[in-house]
Parts: structure tokens; sequence; C-alpha cells
């Protein structure tokens, strides 16, 4: 469902992704939230931030942020 969509990430995000805790977070996971939000909010630094729920992950919601372009 979500196979064609290209992720981009920053340099913080691949560091921080190699703790412990978020080492189980799929790229499945990440294109499920930015595709189909429960919620999304604009900061006021303009970046996105998106919530969705992951049954897979036992109902536990995930935040993703994109930059103000909406890709990173």
């Amino acid at each position: 469902m979500f196979a064609h969509m290209k992720l981009l990430f920053t340099q913080y995000f691949l560091f921080t992704r190699l703790r412990e805790d978020r080492k189980i977070i799929k790229d499945e996971w990440i294109k499920q939230v930015i595709t189909t939000p429960i919620r999304k909010e604009i900061q006021t630094d303009k970046r996105i931030r998106y919530w969705g729920k992951i049954s897979e992950a036992g109902d536990k919601y995930l935040r993703v942020i994109l930059l103000e372009d909406g890709i990173t």
C-alpha cells in the first residue's frame, strides 16, 4: 500500500534511530502515519507533526515530524 513512497531522513533522525527504543519503528509505520494520520499539526517553525495508531505495536501511537518541505 505504501511501498511506492520514498522516505527522506535528516541526519538527526538517522542518528536517533540507532537508539534501542527507536529500532523497533518500521518504515511502513512511518509511511502509514504520513499518509493516513489521525491528527496533523503545523508547528511554529513550520514543521509538520503527524500522529497515527499502530496496531502492530499494541495500539501505540507514533508521532512523525516532517520538515517544512513536507517530505523530509
